[in-house]
């Protein structure tokens, strides 16, 4: 397996979507879903920044697409699936590692603090 930490830092929309399909095998409307849901809100992905980011991922091994499951019945196109290959959850756990490192430092600095 390719070393993790190569790949980091991560573009915020590469973490979002790797901390987005989690193991779960979404399609990509379900990713910018889910991404939404996780956040409250807060966060979202436009369709253009999802699918070149998915591109980017599954040429990098970070993803991999899947088939449509036998019972995806869109009507439409059919749907490309996506899920997080076991590279894919090293470099987003070495991403979270090294956010929380960050974090610490800004504690340590005082510009954030914990809730009570």
């Amino acid at each position: 397996m390719k070393d993790p930490n190569r790949f980091l830092p991560l573009s915020q929309s590469v973490f979002r979507i790797l901390l987005a399909l989690g193991e779960d095998e979404l399609h990509g409307y379900a990713v910018m879903q889910a991404i939404a849901d996780k956040s409250g809100g807060r966060e979202r992905l436009l369709p253009g920044t999802l699918y070149a980011s998915v591109a980017k991922m599954v040429d990098g091994g970070l993803i991999e697409e899947l088939e449509a499951p036998d019972g995806d019945t869109s009507g439409g196109p059919r749907r490309r699936y996506y899920k997080r290959t076991p590279l894919g959850r090293a470099v987003a756990q070495a991403e979270s590692e090294r956010m929380r490192a960050l974090l610490d430092i800004a504690r340590s600095e005082k510009l954030i603090t914990d809730p009570v």
